[in-house]
């Protein structure tokens, strides 16, 4: 019995060491996923622009005028790029340049003189043509949270556009007269405000779906002729550009 209970007693003394080695061993390091850093950024979309209104100096020349249809643009497609610096989990600014294809414009007015009981209406001026811009903004924007990979995100910005107008025509009934305008582009100040959501397909590559309310700011023709160049009258005058813009992009992390 005492050489069993001995022979016991030196399996447990063996046993021990490894026992405790066991319990303090530790954890390996929790792997870190950095959240600053570099990225470029890319993205398409469809605008969808209003026009605040529509102005030339001849509409005054008339004893009554009146825009039947004050002006309305086309959807159209736009591409951007652009790089952009994640600082922490929640703030990131980039900068874009982004293509707004043209859109197609269309107008109708209609002037007249005073009569017995009103308003007699001679005829009418129906419009149509095109407009495209150049865009170039800084954004910032902030990453409210993150519910596994989802991110939603609010922004503004802050730019320019280059607002071209192309192809513009002035078509007159009843005396079937044609104007026409060179086609003309000027900066403005553009302004927006983002919305949206990320999503974090992988660890550097975000999918993104957003909304922007844009501002683009005014444009205008060049001088409107007649078919004959016997009349030159001033630019048309396009004001207070709008667009609620609707895209896909994705941002690439390089870090």
């Amino acid at each position: 019995m005492r050489e069993y209970i001995f022979g016991v007693a030196v399996a447990l003394s063996l046993a021990a060491p490894a026992t405790a080695a066991d319990l303090y061993i530790e954890d390996p390091a929790p792997v870190i996923v950095p959240t600053g850093g570099w990225y470029l950024r890319g993205h398409i979309g469809m605008s969808n622009q209003r026009l605040g209104e529509l102005q030339h100096e001849l509409f005054g020349a008339v004893e009554y005028h009146e825009l039947v249809d004050e002006g309305s643009f086309n959807s159209a497609p736009l591409v951007g790029i652009g790089a952009g610096y994640q600082f922490n989990d929640w703030l990131r600014m980039d900068g874009i340049v982004e293509y707004r294809g043209k859109a197609d414009f269309a107008a109708l007015d209609r002037y007249g003189h005073s009569g017995p009981t009103g308003p007699i209406w001679d005829g009418t001026n129906d419009y149509d043509g095109a407009k495209s811009e150049w865009l170039l903004m800084a954004n910032a924007y902030v990453d409210i949270a993150d519910w596994n990979g989802v991110v939603p995100y609010i922004g503004a910005g802050i730019g320019a556009s280059r607002n071209s107008i192309s192809g513009f025509r002035d078509i007159n009934v009843p005396t079937q007269g044609v104007a026409w305008a060179d086609s003309d582009a000027s900066w403005n100040f553009a302004w927006a405000l983002h919305a949206g959501v990320g999503y974090k397909a992988t660890d550097r590559l975000t999918v993104d779906f957003g909304y922007s309310y844009m501002n683009l700011g005014d444009a205008k023709t060049g001088n409107i002729r007649t078919y004959d160049d016997t009349v030159v009258n001033a630019p048309m005058n396009f004001k207070d550009i709008t667009s609620h813009d609707f895209k896909l992009g994705m941002r690439y992390a390089l870090q």
